[in-house]
């Protein structure tokens, strides 16, 4: 019997904003969270610094990051898949 086994590390999906360090990305997560007091649908956003070796994803682009260990002093997630090619205007 072969289970797959669920990886405890977190992974979230976001927009690709800076790609000029060598290897790494600048990945903007959004998230909508209601105001305690207010009651309105307020977008919220971090930025994590994401390994990527090969320097494949470039400025637009949706991708998937992953939690890992510490790479660099801000590094500490990974690119892991492209969600959706920046579309070209």
């Amino acid at each position: 019997m072969t289970e797959e086994k669920k990886s405890l590390k977190r992974t979230l999906v976001g927009k690709v904003v800076s790609d000029k360090r060598a290897k790494t990305v600048t990945v903007l997560i959004e998230r909508r969270v209601k105001h305690p007091i207010y009651d309105k649908i307020v977008v919220k956003s971090s930025k994590y610094h994401a390994h990527d070796e090969k320097g494949e994803y470039k400025l637009g682009d949706v991708v998937e990051i992953t939690e890992s260990r510490p790479i660099s002093k801000t590094k500490n997630w990974v690119a892991t898949r492209l969600v959706q090619k920046a579309s070209v205007v």
